[in-house]
């Protein structure tokens, strides 16, 4: 298999997971951080921007799958296994992010 596959496959874990923060945090009505806040990752942006944000990564992360899925079933565990990698490393990722931004801003 190319190379290119397994990042496509590590991309599309990576935004996968990205979409079920934004998604829960919006349908739980509850302002998130997006790109699209001021300061970009800091700020929060309504329940409906999140909603918006993670169905456009859901979409992306669809996508990737969709255009670089094997012709077997089922999918090489290696690219399982890629995606997987990209999903925690994303999840890794944002944890760290999202930790220092909460525990930076002001509290009640």
């Amino acid at each position: 298999m190319a190379w290119y596959v397994y990042i496509a496959w590590l991309f599309a874990g990576a935004f996968l997971a990205n979409a079920i923060p934004h998604i829960v945090q919006g349908i739980c009505g509850n302002r998130f951080q997006t790109p699209f806040a001021s300061p970009p990752g800091v700020g929060e942006s309504s329940a409906v921007v999140n909603v918006i944000w993670g169905f456009v990564n859901l979409a992306v992360g669809g996508a990737l799958l969709d255009i670089f899925f094997p012709k077997e079933l089922p999918p090489p565990w290696t690219l399982c296994t890629v995606a997987l990698i990209g999903a925690l490393a994303i999840a890794l990722w944002l944890a760290n992010h999202f930790g220092k931004v909460r525990n930076a801003a002001p509290h009640p």
